[in-house]
């Protein structure tokens, strides 16, 4: 990530617009993100309700223990600040928090079920382990932030918000948005899968495979054709 401010709003303007054309969103817009700032206690915050049309002014700058240093925040988006603040705490390698209510993740999440693995989308962007289900919460309480404190692992990716939506986390903020749309169609395949007998989990040592597969082709990097053949 870039150390320019502006550059790093100009950053969590393009990954509002890239959940948007995701198409994950909910039917009302709803969302919000933060990007961590390097090497500072602090993050930007999109302090709208909605993803959709962001501009700097909507963006406010806060610290970790959620102070706010710069722009304001509605109460809408004031209440949700600790949602992120505490998967910064869990998981300081974390560049970028994304909370959506995704439909058919969020059906889950409405349902009180976890996600599991299955499929490959979730085992390629790290959700091997499945995606937790922190129980429900009055939005901003103290008992919601300890229900997602609970549940998050070293290797957790996404968490689903029993009642109300979702959290997707990374180290950069592209693979944030990756993790959103993994996390969707995963639930959606599951939901039509139901109606043929449910959905398969991929078989633990298939998971393992998956993982040296993908770091094997991410060490070879890009692959190029060579000077054509005469």
């Amino acid at each position: 990530m870039s150390d320019s401010l502006a550059e790093l709003k100009q950053q969590l303007i393009d990954t509002c617009e890239a959940v948007v054309r995701s198409g994950t969103l909910s039917m009302s817009g709803h969302g919000n993100i933060s990007l961590r700032l390097p090497g500072k206690p602090e993050f930007l915050f999109t302090a709208g309700g909605t993803l959709q049309g962001l501009t700097p002014a909507g963006i406010a700058r806060l610290r970790l223990d959620g102070e706010v240093l710069e722009g304001e925040l509605p109460p809408v988006a004031h209440e949700v600040v600790h949602m992120h603040t505490v998967v910064y705490e869990q998981r300081p390698e974390t560049g970028c928090v994304i909370h959506t209510h995704s439909p058919f993740a969020t059906a889950f999440a409405v349902a009180g079920r976890p996600i599991l693995c299955w499929s490959e989308a979730a085992a390629r962007f790290g959700m091997e382990e499945g995606v937790p289900l922190a129980a429900y919460g009055p939005r901003g309480s103290q008992e919601s932030v300890n229900n997602i404190r609970g549940v998050i692992t070293p290797k957790s990716k996404a968490v689903l918000l029993a009642n109300h939506g979702i959290l997707a986390f990374h180290e950069r903020s592209a693979d944030a948005v990756r993790v959103c749309v993994a996390l969707e169609e995963t639930a959606q395949l599951a939901l039509y899968a139901s109606a043929l007998g449910g959905p398969q989990q991929i078989p633990p040592e298939m998971l393992a495979y998956t993982q040296q597969r993908v770091a094997e082709f991410a060490a070879a990097g890009t692959v190029r054709g060579g000077a054509a053949q005469r």
